[in-house]
């Protein structure tokens, strides 16, 4: 079967996107990760397909994928590109869309060439638990926005062991039996901080996390009282924005403002 494509990225998070709004394409999970594989495929971190919206509760509705073909509830990053690729291969005039995950209906806006995405509101926040590793005994923060993450504050992102304490925490017991994404989140001032993310379904390091930084900047907002809007620079060197009402018993209108870019279009057989 031949698969017409659009390569997109989200401050480095990068994403296939295909239209599916004829339901013809069920993609395995092998297919999924071939596809998605750096020297064997066209490489990203992620592939997405255009739906219409199973419920009408939406304008459209998407099937995403992680790169090993598992499915994904949700991705911030990847978000804000099917945003755009809807207004682009739908023909989208409106300046707001929305979209079905399972994480549930996920709003769209745009922004010039920036998107930012409404997120649903975050779940199970816990701050400061102590939890062993073979590294000795961190502080870590978790927080659910839209699929889990734990968070680690360190002196210095780029020291960071984000594969090996990443791997580890990703699959410590602490977070079972889904495990969880990991991030590795260094202050740069107020409001302002650096993430560096492990991801679960990609099983290592991406350039940017969108669903990560958001978690990082909620965790950062309560750990160190940083007041909302809180920027965040992504390993990648972009820099996103997360805004949010915090009231003390439940954080609300959660946005994530960032860029999403066309790389290149193409076709391949699968």
């Amino acid at each position: 079967m031949t698969l017409d494509f659009v390569k997109m990225t989200g401050a480095g998070n990068d994403f296939i996107l295909v239209d599916n709004r004829s339901g013809k394409i069920a993609p395995t999970r092998e297919q999924v990760a071939r596809l998605c594989h750096r020297q064997f495929g066209i490489g990203a971190d992620g592939l997405m397909l255009l739906v219409p919206s199973p419920t009408g509760k939406a304008d459209w509705a998407w099937q995403f994928y992680n790169s090993d073909g598992s499915d994904a509830e949700m991705c911030g990053n990847g978000a804000r590109c099917f945003a755009r690729y809807i207004r682009e291969t739908a023909g989208w005039t409106r300046p707001e869309v929305t979209f079905e995950t399972l994480a549930g209906v996920i709003a769209a806006r745009f922004d010039g060439e920036r998107v930012t995405v409404r997120l649903t509101p975050p779940q199970g926040l816990r701050l400061r638990e102590r939890v062993s590793t073979t590294a000795g005994e961190l502080e870590v923060s978790s927080c659910n926005t839209g699929v889990p993450h734990a968070v680690v504050f360190v002196p210095d992102a780029n020291r960071a062991m984000v594969l090996q304490l990443g791997s580890e925490l990703r699959h410590h017991a602490h977070f079972k039996p889904r495990g969880t994404n990991v991030n590795f989140a260094e202050v740069k001032g107020p409001s302002y901080i650096r993430v560096r993310t492990f991801e679960r379904g990609v099983e290592g390091e991406t350039l940017a996390c969108g669903t990560g930084v958001t978690a990082s900047a909620i965790v950062a907002s309560r750990v160190h009282g940083f007041p909302s809007p809180i920027r965040v620079q992504v390993q990648g060197g972009d820099e996103l924005r997360v805004s949010f009402v915090d009231s003390g018993d439940a954080v609300s209108d959660v946005d994530l403002n960032g860029p999403a870019t066309l790389v290149f279009s193409g076709r391949i057989e699968i």
